[in-house]
């Protein structure tokens, strides 16, 4: 103890010690957060990352709704009128499009509802990108291995049912635009499904759905169930693949694909807001 100290000391005042306060934040001062990266940089990470994730279900998961499809194109060939145009294009463009609708509506659905139960999004919080790169990256994950299937399913469909394939590029933005609106459905029932069976439920729903209204001509359908299928987003790219048969309107064709786009935007920035929401309860 030094001179001054014993002084202090004998004269009855002490020194205040230090806060203890004050030297750990010496000792560990504050680090800022990492700034958050680019929306288009960290969509392309989380895409990469989740469709290194997919790519090993990847296969199995193809087979399965490429096989579903073509199965209900084989049912439905015993039970549709062959010579009526409208009928056989429904059926090859609904089965098409049910690929997508089984990727990216009920295993999306089921994966987030699957990422909720395990408290596993908030981990996607501690990373430095943005929700919405979250949210785009594995919905883009999961709809953009659908393709092949989709394509697969066309030409076995044409051929069933004697059809054209000279406009078979279409599926090119069919399915990227259906699969957008489908993935954000999806995503929207696994982030708020408040139980992960009911996520499932939810996305197992969607595809029959998709499944009932899709393959079934519009100008067959009773008036009630015709306005379901004005609300199913899959029905757009349905519309739009049927429109590149026979004589083609490219105007229809646009128009559909156009509210593919507009569904997608919405149901996405949905999708992100219900991220944010999860991720803070």
């Amino acid at each position: 103890m030094s001179v001054g100290q014993d002084a202090d000391i004998a004269g009855g005042t002490a020194r205040p010690a230090a806060p203890a306060a004050g030297l750990e934040a010496a000792a560990f001062p504050a680090v800022p957060l990492a700034p958050a990266t680019p929306l288009w940089a960290g969509l392309l990470t989380v895409y990469r990352a989740q469709l290194s994730r997919v790519r090993v279900s990847r296969v199995p998961l193809l087979f399965v709704a490429v096989f579903q499809s073509v199965g209900i194109m084989i049912l439905m060939r015993g039970v549709v009128d062959t010579g009526s145009d409208s009928a056989r294009e429904a059926v090859v463009a609904g089965s098409s499009v049910l690929v997508v609708a089984f990727v990216a509506l009920n295993l999306l659905a089921q994966h987030f509802g699957a990422l909720r139960a395990a408290n596993s999004l908030d981990y996607y919080q501690t990373l430095p990108v943005r929700p919405a790169a979250v949210v785009l990256g594995i919905a883009a994950a999961y709809a953009s291995f659908t393709l092949p299937g989709a394509v697969v399913t066309a030409v076995i469909g044409a051929v069933m049912f004697q059809l054209s394939l000279a406009n078979l590029w279409a599926l090119l933005l069919v399915v990227p635009l259906s699969g957008a609106a489908l993935a954000g459905v999806g995503a929207v029932c696994g982030l708020l499904a408040p139980r992960q069976e009911l996520a499932t439920l939810l996305g197992q729903l969607g595809m029959s759905v998709a499944l009932l209204l899709g393959v079934i001509p519009a100008d067959r359908m009773p008036w009630a169930i015709e306005l379901g299928r004005d609300v199913l987003p899959s029905s757009y790219g349905v519309d739009a693949f049927i429109a590149t048969y026979g004589s083609p309107d490219w105007a229809s064709f646009a128009a559909n694909l156009a509210v593919c786009a507009a569904v997608g935007v919405v149901m996405l920035t949905l999708a992100t807001w219900a991220f944010r929401r999860t991720a803070r309860d």
